[in-house]
């Protein structure tokens, strides 16, 4: 954050409503300068919706959006130091790869030396510094994006609002340019807010996570919290999977990940919560097994375990088969009954 405290974005009671649907209810948060933030949910949860008025592009029915301290509710895009990166990349085909990234310099009639400088420099920062003679079709989707990426980055913003941009590319280069993003962030040390349903995605690159829910925001923190302490049903069940149980007036979740299958003969550990059931159905991916256990105390439960040793054969044989699970008490997290939501401001 900087020395006079103020975040890069703040909204408050932030509201947007199309006809008698509320998209955006009254949200708060608060973005400090150089953090990787995303929003993260569903369809229509309005993450989207909360960017656009971010960037100009919608205009809230009520509330104020303040960048670096200054009110931008009113002012349009253009006015605002913000770039947006989309997911459909918006390059000019016509054009070189260097020429697309001085276009928004050339515009605001920045010197021609000056241009090529900087359109240099943004692109090398994207690790496409040998790439400016090349044509936008004349590079995979990759590429494309991280000139998209370049010539949002070239107008030096205050922010960066990156709208589900790796939405269109395959899984794998989606992964490898997940970390290249938060490589590229931490390089240039620009406020990003990313929009993303992608659970993954949002654990892998942020600095916090805001989980948006039906127009509000159910949850704000570092990935580690939202992931290991879900404070509602919902985040539990959409960031992640999660196995939801009632036990003694408790309503609680535990991680698949955090339960053990209990091997026969096997001694719990001292202050391990044990439960009996029936394994009814066994899925082997690979590396980890998903195990779906019925507990004769009712509900059921998914666990996972790493195939260290066992083959396919081995974990299969295991359906129909009675067996203990356990877990330590700490590893729950209770779920609030309330489910409102929350700020981001912590």
């Amino acid at each position: 954050m900087p020395h006079n405290g103020v975040p890069d974005i703040r909204v408050q009671r932030l509201t947007k409503r199309y006809g008698d649907v509320v998209a955006v209810d009254a949200i708060d948060l608060e973005i400090p300068a150089g953090e990787f933030f995303t929003m993260l949910g569903p369809s229509g949860s309005g993450k989207t919706t909360t960017l656009r008025m971010i960037a100009g592009f919608e205009v809230p029915d009520e509330g104020t959006i303040e960048l670096a301290g200054a009110d931008v509710s009113r002012l349009p895009p253009y006015d605002r130091p913000v770039n947006t990166v989309f997911q459909d990349y918006a390059l000019f085909p016509h054009m070189t790869v260097q020429q697309n990234v001085e276009y928004g310099l050339m515009v605001k009639k920045v010197g021609k030396g000056e241009r090529r400088e900087r359109a240099q420099e943004a692109l090398e920062m994207v690790r496409l510094g040998a790439y400016g003679k090349r044509k936008p079709s004349e590079l995979s989707g990759g590429q494309r994006q991280r000139v998209a990426l370049a010539r949002a980055i070239v107008n030096r913003p205050k922010v960066l609002l990156l709208d589900e941009p790796l939405g269109a590319l395959d899984l794998k280069l989606r992964q490898e340019m997940q970390i290249e993003l938060k490589s590229i962030q931490r390089e240039v040390g620009i406020t990003f807010v990313y929009v993303t349903h992608d659970q993954e995605e949002a654990l892998t690159m942020s600095d916090r996570i805001a989980v948006f829910n039906e127009g509000r925001i159910e949850q704000v923190g570092p990935p580690a919290d939202v992931y290991e302490h879900p404070q509602s049903e919902f985040i539990a069940g959409f960031v992640g999977v999660s196995n939801v149980l009632e036990r003694d007036g408790r309503r609680y979740t535990v991680r698949p990940e955090k339960i053990d299958l209990l091997e026969d003969g096997r001694e719990p550990e001292p202050g391990l919560h044990v439960e009996f059931g029936i394994v009814h159905d066994v899925q082997y991916v690979g590396p980890v097994t998903r195990y779906h256990v019925t507990l004769d105390r009712g509900g059921e439960l998914q666990v996972l375990e790493q195939n260290l040793e066992d083959d396919s054969s081995m974990v299969l044989e295991a359906k129909g088969r009675r067996v203990r699970v356990g877990w330590r008490p700490e590893q729950e997290s209770v779920i609030d009954e309330t489910e409102g939501g929350t700020d981001g401001t912590e």
